[in-house]
């Protein structure tokens, strides 16, 4: 008989988890809380206008370990169209001065030194750095099943690499801006401002524009959605089973062994091995009742940063307006939006260059800003209602100073809070990265495996700090991966 794997939460990371699984021949069962998959990978639809919450570009869209796994999944086939812009993003100071985030580094490069002459060397240095870093290359195998080879292998091509992660790994964005004394106002306004503010790692600027540089994190058209629904049609036709609405209450462990799951409704289903891509914590400390955490998992539960849940408010526009940038970064502080003191003000995105999103002759734009759990955690009812409605007001007034006129021309509003996310997705806290990427955690991960707990693995974005829908991908190719080695089995990722 086929061994039977369980898989909790139909997100990336349960749908990658879930083809390879299917594909390497256990009889695979994936149970989504939501009535989509996707997880944090989704979209909806509002009046024919379509508001995605996730695809901005894609890691691995031309090359390397990730664009393999897309390959596999169906995340990207023949009919798949990509686009890579050339600019990354347009930001706006407080006094809405224009400063460019080209995605060649090149380009930028010459932009930077257009604009600030005086800073040379700095600019040199930094722009260097990043181009050091898009030669990192993801492993194709979880830690596990390494052998010293692959790490002699990638040795010399690495070194550059290697070199920018032991001189700037332990350094916050400000400790390196302030390392490479920029003199010009312009660019240390927004470098400071967009990422010197936090306790954001410098490794996570530096290799920023990598792939971008390599035209290698291009915009899938479609976006979220189809990405997801692809994903989840590769599962099925591999013969695989995905049931929604099924929430996992508490995962069966007998003798220190995983061996099934009960939903909240009081069902049972029993398996072979259980793998969890759902929220980490809610995973570790509720469905395991916290009887295998190792220390480093307590540690990073208990002390690492989480992301700030992000408000995501959508327009419908019944006008066509074009953009050439995806996204436009406003840096104005102290700006309210409903009870949100906007610290870090807040980002447009136009999603012109995607012509699925809106009907022809019309528009899609997004507004999102950061807003801490603490002003949601305890909000509901008419109160929760009466935020949303002045959320709504307070955007469109901000959304008219960026495009004069535009108002008139609003046909739908959406909002999409914290609490929406944590009811749809169930992620803690509404931190919808996981972890926040600091010079402490950066270069750390999480085990797929905890400690004493057999035929159970990990797999999603909380096992790597910066999260996102690559590693959520790959975690789950090497949990199957892992399964098939302690069965003795060849593992394989080419089956059609």
């Amino acid at each position: 008989m086929k061994k039977r794997v369980i898989i909790i939460g139909g997100g990336i990371a349960g749908l990658s988890a879930g083809i390879y699984s299917a594909m390497n021949g256990f009889d695979t069962e994936i149970l989504e809380m939501h009535s989509v998959a996707g997880g944090q990978c989704t979209a909806w639809d509002r009046k024919k206008y379509r508001f995605d919450y996730c695809l901005h570009w894609l890691v691995g869209t031309s090359k390397g370990a990730f664009h393999e796994i897309w390959k596999e999944t169906n995340v990207i086939n023949s009919e798949t169209v990509i686009v890579n812009h050339e600019i990354h993003s347009r930001i706006l100071d407080q006094d809405r001065n224009e400063f460019y985030i080209y995605s060649n580094i090149d380009r930028w490069e010459k932009y930077l030194l257009e604009i600030a002459p005086e800073d040379e060397i700095p600019v040199e240095k930094m722009c260097n750095d990043m181009r050091k870093s898009a030669l990192l290359e993801p492993f194709s195998l979880p830690p596990e099943l390494r052998s010293p080879l692959d790490y002699i292998r990638i040795g010399p091509k690495m070194l550059p690499v290697f070199n920018v992660v032991r001189k700037f790994g332990r350094l916050t964005c400000k400790e390196y801006f302030d390392k490479l004394n920029f003199k010009s106002e312009r660019i240390r306004s927004v470098f400071y401002s967009m990422y010197g503010e936090r306790n954001f790692s410098a490794l996570a600027f530096i290799f920023m524009l990598g792939w971008f540089h390599q035209k290698n994190a291009g915009y899938i058209i479609g976006g979220s959605y189809p990405l997801a629904q692809r994903m989840a049609e590769k599962f099925e036709s591999l013969g695989g089973k995905i049931f929604y609405k099924r929430r996992v209450d508490k995962i069966i462990v007998e003798n220190d062994v995983a061996k099934g799951v009960i939903l909240t409704d009081g069902t049972r289903i029993e398996a072979d091995y259980v793998i969890s891509a759902a929220d980490g914590y809610s995973t570790i400390y509720k469905m395991l009742e916290a009887k295998y955490v190792s220390k480093q998992v307590d540690f990073a539960y208990k002390n690492w940063e989480l992301f700030t849940p992000l408000v995501q408010v959508s327009f419908g526009i019944k006008k066509a307006i074009k953009a050439e940038e995806p996204i436009i970064v406003n840096l104005s502080k102290e700006l309210m939006i409903g009870r949100t003191r906007l610290g870090n003000g807040f980002s447009v995105m136009n999603y012109s260059h995607d012509p699925t999103m809106a009907p022809e002759g019309k528009s899609v734009i997004i507004m999102r800003f950061d807003s801490p759990w603490e002003l949601w955690q305890s909000i509901g009812g008419e109160e929760y209602e009466n935020e949303k409605l002045q959320i709504q007001k307070d955007a469109t007034v901000l959304l008219e100073k960026e495009f004069p006129g535009i108002t008139p021309f609003i046909e739908v509003v959406d909002v999409a809070t914290p609490k929406t996310d944590v009811k749809y997705t169930g992620v803690k806290d509404g931190a919808y990265e996981g972890f926040m990427p600091s010079k402490e955690n950066m270069m750390k991960s999480l085990k797929m495996k905890l400690p004493g707990l057999q035929n159970f693995y990990m797999a999603g974005q909380w096992l790597f700090p910066g999260g996102g829908i690559p590693p959520s991908a790959q975690t789950g190719k090497w949990a199957v991966q892992l399964i098939c080695k302690k069965e003795k089995q060849t593992f394989v990722s080419d089956k059609v």
